[in-house]
């Protein structure tokens, strides 16, 4: 397993960008396909027929994520240093150098200071930022510092555990390696306890590997 932790000083408020440019089917359908005869295959034999069409739209489909739309606050005046944790969310994204699958576990946790943000929008936010050539580092800090924005402090704490695919069946094809990626900002960073808190809590959710 590998770790890193990072807590900056500041964190600026990531915004959702525009929609991925429109990704050309056809013209990635006749890619696979002569990647197919590149790789000793037919193309039209039965069992691949129309691979390259599925393939491309599934290309498509991936890089082409579904907004995470505005994120819903609920005003809750009463709240006051309550440790909030959302886990059990997996996502799948693409490791940006093997173009081959991760599978990522993200928990995230935050400190609400009057008002608090609607539960189904972390898993949003999470497979917007999973759906496009990635490393978990840079995700883990993009989902954490989007959270930033939506909540308006820099209370926020991020964990993301990966199984990368590139890893388990090329290399050095090691099934049970994990890696773990902590965003901490805010009184996560300067709180020893909140701080363990939460890493506590996220190892009891994530479970034995």
């Amino acid at each position: 397993m590998t770790t890193s932790i990072a807590s900056p000083a500041a964190a600026p408020t990531v915004a959702f960008p525009g929609p991925a440019p429109a990704i050309d089917t056809s013209r990635v359908a006749g890619l696979i396909h002569q990647l197919l005869v590149e790789l000793g295959e037919d193309p039209a034999r039965e069992g691949l027929t129309g691979t390259p069409d599925r393939v491309a739209a599934w290309w498509n489909a991936f890089l082409s994520p579904d907004g995470a739309a505005t994120a819903t606050c609920f005003t809750e005046a009463q709240l006051g240093g309550q440790l909030v944790i959302v886990g059990g969310m997996s996502v799948w994204s693409l490791c940006e150098h093997h173009m081959l699958p991760m599978n990522l576990q993200v928990t995230a946790g935050y400190v609400p200071d009057g008002e608090v943000v609607g539960l189904s929008k972390f898993g949003r936010i999470a497979q917007h930022f999973a759906g496009r050539l990635q490393v978990q580092e840079r995700f883990t800090r993009q989902v954490a510092e989007y959270l930033n924005g939506v909540i308006g402090h820099e209370d926020v704490a991020v964990a993301v555990r990966g199984v990368h695919l590139c890893m388990s069946m090329r290399g050095v094809r090691m099934e049970e390696a994990r890696t773990t990626t902590v965003h901490s900002g805010g009184r996560f960073g300067t709180d020893p306890v909140l701080s363990q808190q939460f890493l506590t809590l996220t190892t009891g959710l994530w479970g034995a590997p």
